[in-house]
């Protein structure tokens, strides 16, 4: 009896893994078209192909699942960012890291977030999803702000600070990151495709899109580099 027991068991394991997924990807769709308000639990389980003690029994509420959700899309932006950020904090580490090895960090990271939020597995619900999160100020605003925070804004601020001899939380450090920041945020806005009169936005295009970011964040950092070099020297001419 027990031998048929344990043959049994990892089937089991796997399917329930197989109905948690499929629950998942179903809320991440019906949350981003309806909002979190407005889903019904009801006919998200029968879209799942679920029975509707299924949500319960896996993540405890709706609330429950809503968070699991938004979990779920941190964790793989995390792993899908993972290569560029731990590259960038490793060369952080370092005493004294060459400027140009800094920059190219950082536009790796914006490279990487423009793929990120431009193709991928239901990458249109994601974005919708973090659009009426704000919008509508959900449960899981914070816990979204707090995720994207973590896994990209404090690298770039750190890279950025070393740049120019601030600290990573210093006013004129995070307003700088934020403005170079947004030339890859932009694409998270679901009106992009529109604007370029573009389905969808392909390969070509956002190989394109990767390499104008990273033209624009080298000019702009070598520019303003250059100024505070200028600068440093009139001061110490003067003395």
């Amino acid at each position: 009896m027990s031998t048929v027991s344990l043959r049994h068991r990892p089937g089991t394991h796997l399917r329930g893994e197989e109905t948690r997924r499929r629950i998942l990807s179903t809320a991440l769709e019906m949350f981003a078209e309806q909002g979190y308000d407005a889903t019904s639990t009801r006919l998200l389980a029968e879209r799942a192909g679920v029975n509707l003690p299924a949500i319960p029994y896996y993540f405890g509420s709706k609330e429950g699942l809503y968070r699991a959700v938004v979990a779920h899309c941190l964790e793989q932006s995390e792993t899908f960012l993972a290569p560029v950020t731990d590259k960038a904090l490793s060369l952080l580490a370092q005493k004294d890291p060459a400027p140009e090895a800094l920059i190219n960090a950082l536009c790796e990271i914006f490279e990487r977030f423009v793929v990120l939020v431009s193709c991928g597995e239901q990458v249109e619900a994601r974005r919708l999803l973090w659009a009426r999160a704000e919008l509508e100020r959900t449960p899981v605003l914070q816990m979204l702000q707090e995720g994207g925070k973590r896994q990209i804004f404090e690298p770039c601020a750190a890279l950025v600070g070393r740049l120019f001899g601030r600290a990573p939380d210093d006013p004129a450090t995070i307003l700088r990151t934020l403005a170079l920041f947004g030339q890859a945020t932009i694409f998270c806005h679901t009106g992009v495709q529109e604007v370029l009169g573009e389905a969808s936005i392909d390969e070509v295009r956002i190989a394109d899109v990767r390499a104008l970011v990273r033209e624009q964040t080298e000019a702009i950092l070598r520019a303003a580099l250059a100024g505070k070099a200028a600068a440093s020297k009139t001061r110490n001419a003067k003395k």
